[in-house]
This record gives C-alpha cells, structure tokens and sequence, in this order.
C-alpha cells in the first residue's frame, strides 16, 4: 500500500447537533433513539463524518469515550449504502480479548437490529465448528481476536476478498498481548482499496509504524480527557500507598474496610497471584472473584454474570483478562501490582469515573517501584495522592461513622414507639444520655463488631507466611478483612457478623470427597458453605484443598448443618460425599 502524506491538520469540533446530522440512516438514528442516545459524544461527532466518507482514520481515545459506536455507525451506514458484500463480510473488527469481541458484537448488533445486520464474534474458547457454520450462513460484521481470525482465514472460512473496512481497536493493547504479526497478516489479506481505521488509547512508536505501513493519508482525531472545571474535583480520584510486599495483604484488608466499595477490580500481574489472593480474600468473607486467561470460556462467563448481578463484589483479575470489560456497578479499581507500562494504568482505571459518576483509583506501590509511580503522572499528567494505610483508630472512626448514619436513619423512622416502654422503664433510675450511650454500644457491637476485634486488625498488617503449595492450605479469616460497613449474612441480607472460627471455638473438620483434580477452589467451599448452609463466612475456619479432597473447619455447632447442605448440593455440577472427617 501507497506510504502516507502528511497528516491531515485536526477540524475543529462540529457542533452537536445530534446523530441525525452526521449523515446516518434514519432507521439507524431511530435505533440510538430507542436505545437512549441522545447525543453523540466528541469522539462520534468528529469520527461518523470522517468514516462515512470512506478515509483511512487514526484516533487516539481513552476508554469510555464513546468510540465502539464511532466506528460501528458508520460500517452500518457503508452496508446502506452499498448493499452486502457476497461471501466476505463488510467489515472485520480486531480486537484484544473475547470480552471486548463479545461487547463490540453486541453492540453492532444492537445498532444495526432493524437493518437485519448480522454480526458474529469470534474469539479463542468458543467451538470453532459453531463459529464455522455461523460464517457460511453469511455475516456482515465480523469481531474476532486477531489469532482467531487468522485462523479463520488460514482454513478459508472467512474470506477477506470482499472486506471494505477493517477497524483495528485498542491497537497498542493488542501490541501489547504479542498480536502484531497476526494483525499485519490479517490487513495483509484483505483488499488494499479497503477503509482501515485504527482506534488507541496512546500512541507509540509502532503504532505510528503500523498506520503508515496500511493506512493511507488517514485523517487523525484526538479525543483528550476531560479537564475538570476550575474548583471543581476530579471523577477519579487517584492515590497510592507506599509500602513493603510483604505488607500488602494486610493493607488491602484495610483499604477495603475504609473504601467499602460497591464493586472493585483488583488488578494482579499474574495468574497465580489472582488465584492466591481470590483464595484469601474468599476465605477472609469477601466475595470474591478470579478471572485471568486460563480459565475456560464458559468459567469466564459465569464470573462476569455473579459480578455483574451483585453477587460479588470484588473481582480479581489479570490485565489480559480484564481488558474491554465494562461493570456499571463498579466503584474502584485497585492495582495489587503496578502495571508494566504506564499506559496500563490510563486502561484500568478509566473503567471507573464514566458517564459523570466519580470513581476511585488506588495502587499498592513498593518502594523500587517508586520511580514506575512517577512514570505515570508524567503520563497522566496528573499528580497521584501519597497515603498512609489506615490505622485502627481510622477504621474505628469508620465505624462509627457507619453506625451514626444508621441510627439516623432509624430516628427519621416512624416505627419507634413501641420500644418507648423500655426507656420510660429505664428512666427512673437512669440519665436519658446514659441510656442513649447504652443502645448505641450494643447496636455497634451487634452491627459492626465489639472492641476486642477491632483491636485484632493490627494483626492483618503483619506479614503472613506463604501458602502451602502442597495442599493450597489457606488460612483461617482474619478480623483485619471484615465487611463492617454492611455484614453480610450467608443470605445476603444484613446481619449482625460473629465470632470468627479460632482457637475459642470448638471447630469441626469436614471430608468433602472433591478437590483440586475436580476444580475446587476455597472460594467454591465458601461460598457453598455459606449459600446452602446458611453459615457465615467469617466463622470458616481453615479450608485444605489435595487432588482428590478438601477439608474444612467450622464450629462444631453447625457441622451437622454443613453436612446435611453440602450433602444435598453439588460442587462444580457434581454430588459429592460429605461427611466428618475420620480425624475428628
């Protein structure tokens, strides 16, 4: 393909004057109408035009910016106009992970619904023999991951002859994962008359190679961060705390406390890091969840619906995994491990403060990597808060405040009368103050927890040994990881949390006749143990995990209940044998 000229100077910004004046088919418009688009974004106003008249396109854009339907509207406009291609599809879509193929494919096929567009995503983990059928019925829109399309094209199912627009999005995150010879093979295949539009949250050096190579005199859009008004404070608010590895778990827990976030992720740099600390948080009463790229397709699923649902509340993930997903819930992002690249760190946390909402940003930093931290305000340009992990005395102050807005609450309600019989009883021999003070101690006891385990939390920052390998031994919920702020019982509700399981409990062990070879994991106990046998989390005590087994420890009060729950259920869609263990 022809090398290109100069680039293009940047047009102003045309006014917003709605999708109906960016040149798109009346159905299309009725479409973004019934589904709520009011107003097309930046991103849209500049790009739709541009696209719709057939250039080449080169836009830099952070996540959240509106810019799947920059490129989705006007493929679907381009179908229109000029009918569908025969065997090949119009348009071929890369992108990075299975999760961005599934939520662009979603999307196109939303828009393009009453123009009958079809659509299919393609990605790795999907059976290839449904994919092949889909394709010989015919398909419009194709969004694959760029191995998979190869794949696809290598076997001759799909054929490009007939692609007149291939869309590259997140290009530098697709660089990233090592797909820059399965793109350049990709374009290679495809007609050298197509449109080639290329979408990236930053702009290296090898993109700037890759646009030259295949696009031609591309038009070049950029679509800058808002900047937050004078007086006015950032929707992400961004901090870091500095401190050891061997300190961070004990950290976490804290922060957690503190933030009481709706949703998180947690950012890990590795597999093994987010099954080692999705198995600690689990066993500590969060409700957490893996996701990286060794599990399987349907797994992946399974997670992202408990997460989106409300089922849990903190996702533990690798970038990889991570990438193109889209939580309306979510409240934090929280990096375990700094990235590996600053840009990393403009995708993670542009997941939160969309749409107006504020959002919060926090990273664990270890002292070496303190240079990596200024890396990234230089990126951002944007100076990053340092913090001091909470104290005790900070998480007692939280806690009060929590049970102060709780009894605010119960004092603006009109059910109280019926309890006046207790305080007139009291009131002879007490000082009203006296009798207030009293309440509140015990509902803050019953509510959040009592003084002796507030003051175990310091136990949580100490550094704790590595689990054992051998047996995934995970150990017991320590009083630093405890949901004060809404202690959620095993029904979800909101009851008061108890004693944890500890040495002043009688604890049972439990046989349970499935483990790593069937893919127990702790948090599959858990969660369980808590949904089935309606016992809390935090009264867990010490789960271990063999090839063939699991055991795990809960006060001796319960486990017949335990037994009787596990032995009704299944773990992992099968029945297992449940029973206490010989040992006991």
């Amino acid at each position: 393909m022809p090398k290109n000229a100069p680039p293009q100077e940047e047009a102003p910004a045309p006014q917003n004057a709605g999708f109906s004046a960016l040149g798109l088919d009346p159905k299309i418009v009725a479409a973004l109408t019934t589904l709520g688009y009011e107003e097309p974004t930046p991103i849209q106003q500049e790009t739709i035009p541009t696209l719709i008249a057939g250039k080449d396109l080169l836009g830099q854009a952070a996540t959240g910016t509106g810019k799947t339907a920059a490129f989705a509207l006007p493929i679907l406009q381009r179908i229109v106009n000029e009918g569908r291609g025969g065997e090949s599809p119009t348009a071929v879509v890369l992108v990075p992970t299975r999760e961005l193929a599934m939520q662009v494919a979603e999307a196109v096929h939303r828009y393009g619904k009453a123009l009958g567009i079809r659509v299919l995503p393609i990605y790795g983990g999907q059976p290839i023999g449904r994919q092949l059928y889909a394709i010989r019925a015919g398909v419009d829109v194709v969004v694959a991951t760029p191995g998979r399309a190869l794949d696809h094209i290598r076997r001759g199912s799909l054929q490009m002859g007939g692609v007149r627009i291939v869309v590259l999005d997140e290009a530098d995150e697709m660089l990233d994962m090592g797909f820059a010879e399965d793109i350049e093979a990709v374009l290679k295949e495809s007609p050298a008359t197509r449109q080639t539009v290329l979408f990236s949250a930053t702009m290296p050096p090898r993109i700037e190679a890759i646009a030259k190579r295949n696009q031609r005199d591309p038009v070049r859009i950029r679509i800058a961060k808002p900047v937050a008004k004078a007086g006015e404070a950032p929707k992400v608010r961004q901090q870091a705390y500095l401190l050891p590895r061997s300190s961070k778990m004990g950290a976490l827990g804290r922060i957690l406390d503190l933030e009481s976030p709706a949703a998180a992720i947690i950012f890990c740099r590795t597999r093994t890091e987010v099954d080692e600390l999705t198995e600690t948080l689990s066993a500590r009463g969060y409700k957490a969840e893996a996701l990286h790229g060794g599990m399987t397709q349907d797994i992946r699923d399974k997670v992202m619906r408990r997460v989106r649902a409300g089922d849990s509340e903190l996702l533990v993930a690798t970038d990889v995994a991570a990438r193109g997903l889209d939580i309306d819930r979510l409240t934090h992002v929280i990096n375990y491990d700094l990235p590996a690249a600053p840009e990393a760190y403009v995708h993670r946390i542009g997941r939160v403060g969309r749409a107006g909402r504020e959002g919060v940003a926090i990273t664990l930093v270890e002292p070496r990597e303190h240079h990596a931290l200024r890396n990234i305000e230089r990126l951002t340009k944007h100076t990053i808060q340092i913090a001091k992990v909470p104290t005790v005395a900070d998480l007692r102050t939280k806690r009060l405040e929590v049970t102060l807005a709780s009894l605010r609450e119960a004092l603006v309600a009109d059910d109280n009368e019926h309890y006046r019989v207790v305080v007139d009883s009291l009131s002879d021999a007490y000082d009203p103050i006296q009798i207030a003070m009293a309440a509140v101690k015990l509902y803050h006891q019953a509510a959040i927890g009592d003084e002796e385990e507030q003051e175990e939390i310091a136990e949580a920052s100490r550094p704790e040994a590595p689990p054992d390998r051998q047996s995934q031994s995970t150990p017991r919920a320590s009083p630093g990881f405890s949901r004060f702020s809404k202690a959620a019982g095993a029904d979800g509700g909101t009851t008061p949390p108890r004693k944890r399981g500890g040495p002043d409990l009688d604890m049972a062990r439990i046989f349970i006749g499935a483990g790593r070879e069937a893919g127990i994991r702790p948090q599959d106990l858990v969660g369980a143990i808590a949904n089935e046998a309606k016992v809390a989390g935090n009264l867990i005590g010490a789960i271990q995990i063999t090839d063939r087994f699991s055991i795990v420890e809960v006060p001796e009060q319960v486990a017949q209940q335990v037994i009787k729950a596990l032995g009704n259920t299944t773990l992992r869609g099968k029945k297992v044998p449940v029973r206490r263990d010989k040992a006991n």
